[in-house]
């Protein structure tokens, strides 16, 4: 078949094209969205559609810039915003969209990762109550699903780093996607740990998928941005969760909801199939150095480990048990909890900026020791206060507070991936993603059931004090590792 003549716009010529794979892949997904626009809970599930409606046309825009490199036949990758020549020798400058793209939609699938596992939280009140599961069942079927996630982190790490993210990404969504789905089977304690676990094991690719795709589509001095770009889809999953759930489960009940976060992370399916044909994110070759492999031996992983795994717990304890405390605690309903309870992970959203920012200033010559030392001190001292939730007098106040603890988790987060890969080769980046967020789930599977048991016993001071020693103990072992 001969060449496409070359353009100056890569875009213009795939019109036809997108509006004809747009066709064939939302056709179904669009007409089901009119249905629901013209039924009687149209109002009640708007957040729901506006969702919807903002993946299909991420659908249609990265098909109209895949196509639409192919048909300028440009043989160099498109990224890093710089410049690259078409056949015809006319050059083209790719924008700061296109550039960041990627990390954007890492951002997205890191989002909707959140957005499924924190379904079973916000909905566990009428969860609980429907299938008669006890606090201490619940953070078991938490463990499931972070025992797995741990296993999962490391593994699928290795597997990006060797095949990339095109198949390795599609591979992992795919499977929890259905996972995700399967949760509205659940009857009891064993389906819903089922369903957990193959869950927990398909979203241990979305932290190492960020970090490599942003190793491999941005360049070093935009790194730092990407990485906070792509993980703050987590905090941003959390923060959005109980606006977008809540109506949907109000209309359909909490089975209901469970199918709508599986058809969510098919829309995302549709729309990596077509930003993944971008060159920069084929299979990738070497990147970096072969020096600077990450080894258990070595003092400074385990420093990564306890200031990642132990100063972000308390992200775990607030997406997890807030629900519940709101509701058996502080009385609030299940419609009342899913308007607020966007509160806390918007402090984790707006966190990942601003550390990330507070991160650069003091590594500025470089994550040396005593840099991030003051950081974590300071996040340390931040993170006191979450022991006095229960002491809160009032409704509005413990929010804040929960706001503040999720603001403060961030910093250890960035601070902690910013102190591996300045000792670490970027040809690793997943694998160090995968233990970052591995042994954090490892250590959320261990502590959940304790919680869960404190919770069942009315021992509320008691769990959120435990909460609270987690940052302070990562902070001990990560000083006494790099004297």
């Amino acid at each position: 078949m001969p060449r496409p003549r070359a353009s100056l716009s890569p875009v213009k010529p795939a019109k036809k094209s997108v509006r004809t794979f747009m066709s064939k892949r939302s056709g179904s997904c669009a007409g089901a969205l009119r249905m629901v626009e013209r039924s009687p809970m149209r109002k009640a599930i708007a957040p729901a559609i506006a969702s919807f409606k903002a993946l299909l046309l991420m659908v249609v825009i990265t098909s109209a810039r895949s196509i639409g490199y192919r048909a300028a036949g440009n043989s160099r990758k498109p990224a890093n915003g710089e410049e690259f020549r078409t056949s015809g020798g006319d050059p083209v400058i790719v924008d700061c969209f296109v550039r960041w793209l990627p990390a954007f939609s890492m951002m997205l699938v890191s989002t909707i990762s959140y957005i499924d596992r924190n379904t079973l939280a916000l909905l566990a009140p009428s969860i609980l109550r429907d299938t008669h599961l006890t606090n201490e069942q619940y953070g078991f079927i938490i463990s499931a699903f972070s025992i797995a996630y741990m296993l999962a982190n490391p593994l699928w790490g290795r597997i990006l780093d060797r095949i990339g993210v095109r198949a390795g990404m599609t591979a992992a969504v795919s499977l929890w996607t259905v996972a995700s789905a399967l949760h509205a089977f659940a009857t009891g304690f064993r389906s819903f740990a089922a369903a957990r676990t193959v869950l927990g094991f398909g979203e241990g690719a979305t932290f190492p998928g960020s970090l490599r795709t942003v190793i491999q589509t941005l360049p070093p001095e935009l790194r730092s941005r990407g990485i906070a770009l792509s993980y703050s889809g987590g905090s941003f999953g959390a923060l959005v969760t109980p606006i977008v759930v809540t109506p949907v489960a109000a209309a359909w009940g909490w089975k209901g909801a469970f199918w709508f976060t599986g058809a969510v992370g098919a829309l995302w399916l549709a729309m990596w199939a077509a930003l993944s044909r971008r060159p920069d994110l084929a299979r990738p070759k070497e990147i970096g150095v072969e020096s600077g492999h990450p080894r258990w031996a070595d003092a400074r992983v385990w420093a990564f480990i306890a200031a990642y795994a132990l100063g972000a717990f308390p992200a775990a304890f607030v997406l997890y048990q807030a629900a519940i405390y709101l509701n058996v605690v502080l009385h609030k309903s299940q419609i009342q909890i899913g308007v607020v309870l966007w509160i806390p992970p918007l402090g984790w959203e707006i966190g990942y900026f601003f550390w990330g920012w507070v991160t650069d200033r003091f590594t500025r010559a470089g994550a040396s020791i005593p840099a991030v030392r003051r950081l974590f001190l300071v996040l340390t001292c931040l993170s006191l206060p979450l022991a006095a939730v229960p002491r809160a007098g009032s409704f509005p106040v413990a929010l804040a507070m929960l706001f503040f603890a999720m603001f403060v988790t961030s910093g250890f987060i960035i601070g902690a991936v910013a102190y591996a890969t300045s000792h670490y080769s970027t040809r690793h980046s997943g694998l160090i993603a995968g233990v970052g967020a591995g042994s954090w789930s490892a250590v959320v599977a261990i502590a959940m059931p304790v919680v869960g048991r404190l919770f069942d016993l009315r021992l509320y001071d008691a769990a959120f004090g435990l909460a609270t020693l987690f940052p302070v103990a990562g902070y001990a072992v990560w000083r006494a590792l790099n004297r």
